[in-house]
């Protein structure tokens, strides 16, 4: 029997403060400390430091035993995209969300134009049409809910009809995290994540995460981010830690607060529509004063802040059709809000002054 209990015997949270850790013994560090180093002392498995980095290292045994698997870090949520879609073979199909990432859809898009790759995008709440696409697909690419409308797929549905099909499964978990969702125990082949968002959880680090329970899978990505180079900083790489240690105090604060908001907001007359899965932190809005208003939105209050990224502890928001790369399904006057972990009843008051505005 182990000294001391496994990830797998522990409830999330606690999984969130003790993975990672350094051995406990007397006078090591409590926390994995930042080593910058670009080389290492020949004999051992790093060697060069894009090969890899303790500070990675801790990170990843964390995230890995937080989403049933091992991760992989990367020096963003898109370079681990690209990690994974560079695995696809020529001409292979790509099943994936016709609403989804921005990051994701141009990535797809690119690859598609250079006859890299087919694709085949559905809605992810039809489950039928989602298996049927995957009858001759390679790979199967799920967000849940999606980014930025908030659809929920049948993972394990799907999942089961892509295996049955010879196609590899992957789920974009960042707005669910590993709290809410674990898709490896869907059926879902690898895990992406933008660390960036609610991992790190404070808007000042750049990264992303590939989460696999494939051994040979884990090797096959770890060697393209060796060819590659797409390897995290390793001040990014301990910030994501040091967030991932308060995930599950975030998340159900944020979660709390967006539940909330979404019930407030339905009963405004200046929003047409409210799109909230039910749980997790993001909140879709639709003005019903169209783009304009939303627009205007975002530029009168004084607590939200009109940016483009989400996840952290401040509450953000945007128009997402202001980017004219963002899918034509997204709504024109559709708003992303991002609710962070303040008071409510501030937050709330600040949108409403805004809403009551538009009118």
């Amino acid at each position: 029997m182990a000294d001391h209990p496994q990830p797998a015997e522990l409830r999330p949270s606690t999984v969130a403060v003790t993975a990672g850790r350094p051995p406990r013994e007397a006078d090591q560090p409590l926390n994995t400390p930042i080593t910058m180093a670009s080389t290492f002392v020949a004999g051992g498995d790093r060697e060069y430091g894009r090969w890899g980095n303790p500070t990675w290292q801790a990170f990843e045994e964390a995230l890995g035993a937080l989403e049933g698997g091992r991760a992989l870090s990367f020096s963003s949520g898109l370079a681990a995209v690209a990690t994974v879609l560079d695995l696809v073979g020529q001409g292979a199909k790509v099943v994936a969300p016709r609403t989804a990432y921005n990051g994701t859809i141009l990535q797809l898009a690119d690859l598609e134009a250079r006859g890299r790759v087919v694709t085949d995008l559905v809605d992810v709440t039809d489950t039928a049409a989602c298996v049927a696409a995957c009858d001759d697909a390679a790979l199967v690419w799920l967000e849940s809910p999606t980014n930025p409308s908030l659809e929920v797929a049948d993972i394990e549905t799907i999942a089961a009809a892509a295996h049955e099909a010879g196609a590899y499964v992957v789920v974009d978990n960042t707005f669910a995290t590993p709290l809410l969702q674990r898709p490896l125990s869907l059926g879902a082949d690898l895990v992406v994540h933008s660390a960036t968002k609610y991992l790190a959880g404070h808007s000042d680090a750049l990264m992303g995460a590939i989460v696999t329970a494939d051994d040979e899978l884990l090797g096959v990505l770890k060697g393209r981010r060796d060819l590659l180079g797409a390897v995290p900083g390793t001040l990014e790489a301990y910030l994501a830690l040091r967030g991932l240690r308060t995930l599950h105090l975030r998340v159900e604060r944020a979660q709390a607060n967006a539940g909330e908001l979404a019930r407030r907001l339905r009963e405004h007359p200046a929003v047409g529509e409210v799109r909230y899965p039910g749980f997790g932190g993001i909140v879709s809005i639709v003005l019903a004063q169209g783009a304009l208003a939303a627009d205007l939105l975002t530029r009168k209050t004084s607590l939200w802040v009109h940016t483009t990224s989400l996840g952290g502890v401040e509450s953000t928001f945007e128009r997402r059709r202001r980017w004219k790369s963002e899918p034509a399904s997204v709504p024109d006057a559709l708003v992303r809000l991002s609710v962070g972990i303040e008071d409510v009843e501030d937050l709330w008051a600040d949108l409403r002054r805004a809403l009551d505005d538009l009118g």
